[in-house]
């Protein structure tokens, strides 16, 4: 494990909105059951795809507020310091952002 790798995991980027990013995760677990209660009681198709958009809006907020995060701290600590890890962060900061636009 490089520093960076060190670093990054021993406090992480969203270390500090840690509080606000579980609670809202929780919220987002009862969007999730009441889409699947909303099934299960044949609730119309529309009322049901709206709540899950909802839902999917809601994990991209929290994906991209970790993204966002991680940039801030790992990525910017391993560009300070240059080097392959500097190469290394941009490119698996990348490769996350290529997850999150698919």
């Amino acid at each position: 494990m490089t520093t960076a790798e060190v670093q990054c995991h021993t406090t992480h980027g969203y270390t500090p909105e840690k509080t606000a990013y579980l609670r809202r995760l929780k919220l987002i677990e009862g969007q999730v059951r009441g889409i699947a209660r909303m099934v299960e009681e044949d609730q119309y198709c529309i009322d049901v795809l709206t709540q899950v958009a909802a839902a999917t809006s809601a994990l991209k907020a929290v994906s991209l507020g970790l993204l966002n995060d991680h940039l801030a701290h790992c990525v910017a600590d391993a560009a300070r310091k240059g080097g392959p890890e500097a190469d290394e962060k941009l490119d698996e900061a990348m490769q996350a952002i290529k997850r999150l636009v698919k």
